[in-house]
């Protein structure tokens, strides 16, 4: 079973956009740095694959955002947002990131969860069932507990909110 780090190490990196990007707003009033987020993911070891899972509006207002995850070498995963009769919406990648970890778990040796979601904690078990390295990489006040607890490594973005968040509203 892989416990630690090292060079030769595929990683894989899964984004939960909506997650980190509510976080920093609501916690900091800013925006995240997906670059850094990506860069301290992987740190010296090889990436295989770097997805973003973004959700799409009406508007397109995202469009740009869109672009600027792809020119980092992330792949976006898009998906509509949903909205109910009385104006409820839903954007939810919980299923979709979830599957993807799955697939890719057999090319990969780490796989890094860029959310703090507490929905993933039967997806660590699995992956760390499976002899995968699960790591993931969150703001630790709006992280589930029992998350940081499963995975064989939590990085607290709080810690360097100067590297990892960009000031804007």
């Amino acid at each position: 079973m892989i416990t630690a780090k090292h060079q030769d190490q595929r990683v894989a990196v899964l984004i939960d956009v909506q997650n980190l990007y509510h976080s920093a707003k609501n916690l900091y009033k800013a925006r995240v740095n997906f670059r850094a987020i990506v860069k301290t993911a992987v740190e010296d070891r090889k990436l295989i694959r770097a997805f973003a899972y973004v959700i799409k509006t009406k508007t397109g207002e995202e469009k740009p955002f869109f672009e600027a995850l792809t020119n980092l070498g992330i792949e976006t995963r898009v998906k509509d947002l949903q909205e109910f009769y009385g104006g409820m919406k839903k954007g939810d990648w919980d299923v979709g990131i979830t599957v993807d970890a799955v697939r890719i778990a057999p090319s990969v040796d780490t796989i890094v969860l860029a959310s703090g979601d507490g929905d993933f904690i039967q997806l660590v078990e699995y992956l760390k069932n499976q002899g995968k390295r699960v790591e993931a990489i969150s703001f630790a006040r709006s992280s589930s507990a029992k998350l940081k607890e499963v995975v064989d490594e939590f990085v607290d973005l709080e810690k360097n909110l100067k590297k990892y968040l960009i000031k804007s509203y």
